[in-house]
């Protein structure tokens, strides 16, 4: 079914819309089939906190966006489910901070880091890691190749959607992970940083708002902010909302 013809007062209109677009996004080679099963994993997460934005995802956003105005060379990762979701909404949250977007993959072949470079450029943006030249240590998957100028040289960098053994990986290099990901059960969401419990193509615009808004915040009070935040109770609050046994679960 092409775009046009999804009903846009369908009650899934905006799951349809997604789904659509991971399927284009295999057709021209940025998404892997298993990212495919990666988010109907995230889809069914995002169906259990109600499909909208939550309390403790609204604060992680706030934090995330200090965070990423206070580091000296952030970077935005990218792999194929967030090239085929939301390109633009990347593009927008890079060129907020004035910081680079890095394509890196764990599933495919190196011509597939190079469709989705080809596609972000097509957008208007250049990606760093087409042509990776250097090796994160720990890990012996395809995510270890990453560029020199981008994720080898960041501080702090930004994980969208699952992925454990990465932000493990770049914590022990010292880097600062943030990691976006509706599963707040994850190894991702409890070894990164800062852990965004919310869908992708809501948390990255709702961060570049807040960026925007902070962008000429003192230093000491991007601080501030970025410390209060407390990532445990972040995930604490999610998980509690997926249980019915929590007291208290299902406040927002």
């Amino acid at each position: 079914m092409k775009t046009e013809n999804l009903p846009k007062n369908h009650p899934r209109y905006r799951s349809l819309l997604e789904r659509h677009r991971l399927e284009e996004g295999v057709r021209k080679g940025l998404t892997s089939l298993q990212g495919l099963l990666a988010h109907g994993r995230g889809e069914a997460f995002d169906y259990l906190f109600g499909e909208r934005t939550r309390s403790w995802a609204r604060k992680a956003e706030r934090a995330a966006a200090a965070e990423l105005l206070l580091a000296r060379h952030p970077v935005l990762s990218v792999n194929g489910n967030t090239a085929a979701l939301c390109p633009l909404e990347m593009i927008a949250l890079a060129r907020a901070l004035g910081c680079r977007l890095e394509v890196n993959l764990f599933y495919g072949p190196a011509g597939r880091r190079k469709k989705i470079a080809a596609h972000f450029k097509e957008l208007g943006e250049e990606l760093l890691g087409a042509k990776p030249d250097a090796v994160l240590k720990g890990l012996k998957s395809n995510r270890a190749r990453v560029d020199r100028r981008g994720i080898f040289k960041a501080d702090v960098v930004l994980v969208p959607l699952e992925d454990g053994d990465r932000t493990e990986a770049l914590r022990k290099a010292g880097k600062k992970v943030i990691a976006i990901d509706l599963n707040p059960l994850s190894r991702t969401a409890r070894k990164a940083d800062l852990t965004v419990v919310d869908h992708v193509a809501r948390a990255v615009p709702a961060i570049t708002r807040e960026v925007k808004r902070f962008k000429l915040t003192p230093t000491a009070k991007l601080r501030k902010i970025a410390l209060a935040f407390d990532n445990r109770a972040g995930l604490r609050q999610a998980i509690g909302f997926l249980s019915p046994k929590t007291k208290g679960g299902g406040k927002a």
